[in-house]
């Protein structure tokens, strides 16, 4: 069974009494079991299993439950907790129930590597790992053990490595889909400022913005900004006294609204374009919901809470009464390729190992989104400028909506996206 602690994910309760209670809750059924086929595997049935014919899989969760992207992680977590719910509910997979190990790391890379090492005699695979540094603090550590994972982030590196499962169009392509459609519907636009953090998250999106700008002749430039509210003075300066046709922003949602209606209340109007994980409808609350309203797109990877899809139907029965926020969406699309994986490993010699399971993730041709995401989005097969998937959607502010956005442009590729070699990873990683 997957173990479900939604009563145990408050946002005030702190990270580390979060990891030590729901990792012993969740114990039992990972471990090299003499029964079971290796780490995370056992022939024994989960705690509290569905099916009690089953054996149980383990898969470990490392989230920010309590910091940066907690708004948006909680209910991604929860959403994750609800979709293997409903595939223990049907049955498991490959006769496996599965259950998961929940860690919170902060949004830290050295925290989320801690995190990693307390579980990983335990898990046969990541269900979640958030954060694009945060996964690069354990790549080495998850290549040792074989351990595939399905990342809480849209890194172009991540179309070039065999052990993440990944969904959706990169930061990169995500930020060239935003400056395309902002030609087309925001007015005339000569000129782009691109905010980040200055990591991986931050720099693959630049690079993006910047392919864009030049693709379509705009003067560009760059600065970074570091997380905290209270931070970003400098950047409001720098948006103001440059005062760009177009921002695209990748930062967390609190920073995002920080820096639109710091810049709009001095005067500053132009558009702000973010990537995915720069919105989370608790932002509908601030002073800066107007601003956002009136200045704001996200470019996302899917659609969002209230879209019409048989997955979106299905994540919405599974979840019952929650306030919708687009963190639950991502949470369930987000587990959709593990699941492919773990089916595809259990029709192999030896079935579901982890040593099968990163030979399924490396030769998945298509994913069963249901209807989320077209099932070419999750192949793993082939070259990654091939293969690579690139459209993206464009959401406004919208109040009355559930999850507070509404979409104003459907899956779609761009020119700047279409064209562009993804020979490599848009941003050099350390």
């Amino acid at each position: 069974m997957t173990m479900r602690h939604r009563g145990m994910l408050p946002r005030t309760m702190a990270g580390a009494a979060i990891a030590a209670l729901v990792l012993t809750g969740c114990r039992g059924g990972g471990g090299d079991d003499a029964e079971g086929s290796g780490p995370g595997v056992s022939s024994d049935p989960c705690p509290e299993a569905v099916n009690e014919d089953n054996g149980c899989i383990t898969l470990g969760i490392i989230s920010d439950l309590s910091d940066t992207f907690s708004a948006v992680a909680v209910p991604l977590t929860e959403a994750q907790e609800a979709f293997w719910d409903r595939v223990n509910e049907n049955g498991g997979v490959g006769g496996y129930d599965v259950q998961l190990v929940i860690s919170d790391a902060e949004y830290d890379p050295q925290l989320t590597s801690q995190r990693y090492q307390e579980m990983r005699t335990d898990i046969l695979a990541l269900g979640q790992a958030l954060g694009s540094s945060q996964v690069m603090a354990i790549l080495e550590d998850m290549r040792d053990d074989n351990v595939i994972a399905a990342p809480a982030s849209w890194n172009s590196a991540w179309n070039f490595e065999p052990l993440i499962v990944q969904s959706g169009a990169n930061y990169c392509f995500e930020a060239m889909n935003g400056v395309d459609w902002a030609m087309e519907n925001r007015g005339e636009i000569e000129s782009v400022l691109a905010i980040g953090y200055p990591t991986d998250f931050g720099e693959d999106a630049a690079v993006g913005a910047a392919a864009a700008a030049e693709a379509n002749g705009l003067d560009y430039a760059q600065i970074t900004t570091p997380p905290g509210q209270d931070n970003q003075a400098e950047a409001v300066s720098r948006v103001v006294q440059e005062d760009p046709d177009l921002l695209v922003i990748t930062a967390g949602p609190t920073e995002t609204a920080t820096i639109v209606a710091g810049a709009a209340s001095e005067g500053w109007e132009g558009t702000a374009v973010g990537s995915s994980p720069t919105w989370n409808p608790g932002l509908l609350q601030s002073e800066a919901a107007g601003a956002l309203e009136a200045m704001y797109f996200q470019a996302s990877a899917w659609g969002n809470w209230s879209s019409d899809t048989p997955g979106h139907e299905a994540m919405r029965e599974a979840l019952g009464d929650v306030s919708p926020s687009d963190g639950y969406v991502a949470g369930w699309v987000w587990s959709y390729p593990m699941l492919a994986a773990l089916e595809h490993a259990a029709e192999l010699d030896g079935g579901i190992t982890r040593e099968n399971l990163v030979a399924a993730a490396e030769n998945l041709e298509e994913v069963d989104y249901e209807d989320m995401l077209p099932a070419e989005a999750g192949t793993k097969v082939g070259d990654p400028n091939e293969t690579a998937y690139r459209a993206s959607v464009i959401n406004s502010v919208d109040a009355e909506s559930p999850g507070g956005t509404v979409m104003e442009q459907d899956l779609t590729v761009g020119p700047t996206a279409e064209g562009y070699s993804l020979d490599a990873p848009c941003a050099a990683l350390d």
